[in-house]
């Protein structure tokens, strides 16, 4: 693949922005400034890098991100009442296409998947997949072993046909629940505590399938997930 073809690909802009780019020797393969858009270059797997102003990138055929989003932002590209996600992500991404699998709340922070990978979106978004996703909440009020077992054997929410279970819910401490769902309903974690007899206060997601939220990753910040976490993710 061509060095324009290869920064296209990944987001850098038009095609004559890339060779712009290239032109006045802001690209870098292998440690060596190239100024030849149309230089060949062997891409196997993801194991070509290359170096824009300086910043190394390693390309993708498809961007599988992860976000640890911090409360106060919209999972929207035309958020209305707070920032967008795509803020915090270099621009690259969302010139690729990258868009968030689900969304969360504003207020509600943790784990969240991005990708330009239709397929990766949709697979993880179909009602038909049960992925479970570990949320812990905050709550109001004190939680009992009345409010956890009514969680656990499912509680009715307005508009449903039928009581909602949860997987599992676990008291983490007085006022911290941890609650494992299957479906992802608007508002669904928080509408099944209020429908136990609580309130939610906040809420932070913590696992999707077997892929956890790194402890490492600080709020805003994003990373690459690789293929073994792309297996835990499935493995859940």
């Amino acid at each position: 693949m061509n060095l324009e073809s290869i920064l296209f690909t990944q987001g850098f802009g038009s095609r004559r922005q890339c060779r712009a780019l290239i032109g006045d020797a802001r690209v870098s393969v292998d440690g060596a400034v190239r100024t030849d858009p149309d230089t060949d270059f062997p891409i196997t797997g993801d194991a070509f890098t290359f170096s824009v102003d300086g910043v190394v990138w390693p390309y993708r055929e498809h961007a599988y991100l992860l976000l640890n989003k911090p409360a106060g932002y919209e999972c929207s590209r035309d958020p209305q009442h707070h920032p967008s996600v795509f803020s915090l992500l270099p621009p690259q991404f969302a010139e690729r296409g990258v868009q968030c699998v689900g969304r969360l709340d504003q207020d509600t922070t943790g784990l969240l998947l991005l990708s330009d990978d239709g397929k990766f979106v949709h697979l993880f978004t179909s009602p038909k997949r049960k992925v479970p996703k570990l949320y812990v909440a905050t709550t109001r009020h004190p939680l009992d072993d009345a409010q956890l077992t009514r969680l656990r054997d499912g509680v009715l929410l307005h508009g449903e046909p039928k009581p909602i279970a949860a997987v599992d819910a676990t008291a983490r401490g007085e006022h911290a629940l941890a609650l494992t769902v299957m479906e992802g309903k608007y508002h669904q974690v928080k509408r099944m505590i209020a429908a136990a007899g609580n309130r939610c206060e906040a809420l932070h997601r913590e696992r999707i399938g077997g892929l956890a939220l790194p402890a490492t990753l600080a709020p805003g910040a994003w990373q690459w997930l690789d293929a073994a976490d792309l297996g835990c993710l499935r493995s859940g």
